[in-house]
Parts: C-alpha cells; structure tokens; sequence
C-alpha cells in the first residue's frame, strides 16, 4: 500500500532535497487559531505536518513545547478535537501527510481500537508516541499498523547498534532521529555527528531517516539537510506562536503569520540544499 509519508519522502527525493517536518500543538493558543495554522502550514513549505496532541505530563518536552500543551489544554483542547482538526484539514489538503505525535495515556483513555477507527476516518497517517519503546509494541504500534497507519519510532544518539534493530522492528513511515539527548529545544552540539548518526541508522533500514530537536533557524535546517532525508522543526515554531500573543495570552492578527514566515525560511533552508535525486 502506498501512503503519503511513502509518496511525500519520495517526491522531495525526486527533487534532490530533504523534506521539512514541522510540529504545531493541536489547540495552541485556541481550536480556531490553531486550524488556522494547520491549513496554512503545506503552503508555507512544509512537507510533513506533526501535530502534536496536549498531554498533561510531557516528559520528553522542553519549556516551549510544555506551555503550547497548558495552553492548548486550557483552551478547552481534546483528542478528539485534535482528530477533528484532521478531519477539517483533509477537506482542503489531501496530499500533505499528517502524523500525531504524543503520549499513549489520551489513546488509552480513548480506547485504541475507537481511536484507531476514527483516526483513520480523519485522514491521520502516522504516530509518533514517545513513551511506548518497542517492548510495548503490543500496546499501539501493532494495532496501528494492521489498521494501516505508519508507526514512527525515535531513536537516539544513545541507541546503538545493538539496540537498533528492536527498535527498527517495527517502526514505519520514518525513522525519527532525535539529535540529542534530553528533551525538546535544545541545542545541537555537532551537525557532523548527527550525519554520522544517520547514516549509522541508514546502514539498518531502507526508510526514510528525519532528524529533530534543535533546529531553530534556516541555517540549522540546512545543516541537518545535507544528510538526513528530513528536517523536523518544532519548540521554534511553538514559540513564535507563544511571542505573538497579547498581554492576555490570546491570539492576535499577527499569530498564524508569525508561524508561517518561519516555516517559510526554514522551507528556503532545506531547499537550499540540493542531492542527488
């Protein structure tokens, strides 16, 4: 079966160039707004779209990562508007691939087999849970895939050859390559091993290798660019989301285009960098 993670990784290979990954909070700072961005998203340059689902507890995340939750989730933000957010999207925009990117509790909580169903229905196409390690792959990931969505695993630069092969198991899509250790928004130390790490990874599977965590500006997704086959952008774009509200925390005329503009250089970024196709 032919997806759209499949198809979108091998259009942008067909170009010569990496795919930009960007992350936004479903519900950050309001339902409205946040669709708002959402639909703005692939015509600003992104290829891959990961939205992120408010979790209460979200261990693997940085501050800006963290409040975009709080604020999503006091908003009134749910899994099930976040699937609706998919839903709305899909009306417009049948191309882009859409993967849900958080915390197994909400789909406990929802039910897998309900959750899975309705996913599907809403036009999501992947899953990224950063607290379900291969172990637990009988909790979501098989599921999921028999269901028909891509299960994307993160690996790390702790994860080495021994344990790389579990965690490639099952993975799908693909492979999220977590630059650092520790958690979301923090700063690169050496892009020269970070494209070590990927081609490590690349040697291991045929799929596509994105690398996140870190990269805030369009010379960072450059260098992550000349050797992974995906960019992923995320605490950047939540934080501009987070400067472009008003003294009480709501949206402004400035919010959705604040994201934007940043998708658009990062989209200069990786697209400045060309490959053999």
């Amino acid at each position: 079966m032919t997806t759209r993670l499949a198809t979108r990784f091998a259009q942008c290979a067909a170009e010569g160039r990496a795919a930009l990954v960007t992350f936004v909070t479903a519900g950050d700072p309001d339902h409205v707004t946040a669709q708002a961005i959402l639909h703005a998203l692939p015509g600003a340059g992104a290829d891959i779209i990961e939205l992120g689902v408010p979790f209460t507890d979200p261990m693997a995340d940085g501050i800006p990562i963290q409040l975009a939750g709080q604020r999503a989730l006091r908003a009134g933000q749910t899994l099930r508007k976040t699937l609706a957010m998919v839903r709305d999207f899909r009306k417009r925009d049948a191309a882009t691939p859409i993967v849900l990117m958080g915390y197994y509790n909400p789909i406990y909580v929802y039910g897998v087999d309900v959750f899975l169903k309705d996913a599907l229905a809403a036009g999501v196409d992947g899953l990224i849970m950063v607290d379900l390690p291969p172990e637990e792959d009988a909790e979501l990931c098989l599921p999921a895939l028999k269901a028909g969505l891509n299960f994307i695993r993160l690996a790390t630069p702790t994860t080495d050859d021994k344990r790389l092969p579990k965690v490639l198991q099952n993975t799908s899509g693909f492979v999220y390559y977590v630059s650092m250790t520790g958690i979301t928004g923090g700063v690169i130390a050496s892009y020269d091993a970070v494209g070590e790490a990927v081609a490590r990874i690349k040697a291991h599977t045929n799929l596509p290798v994105a690398v996140g965590f870190g990269v805030k500006t369009a010379a960072d997704a450059a260098a992550i660019a000349k050797g992974a086959d995906g960019v992923v952008v995320g605490s950047a774009l939540v934080e501009k989301v987070r400067l472009s509200l008003d003294g009480a925390g709501k949206a402004t005329p400035a919010t959705v285009s604040a994201v934007t503009d940043l998708v658009s250089e990062l989209a200069r970024g990786v697209r400045s960098v060309r490959k053999a196709a």
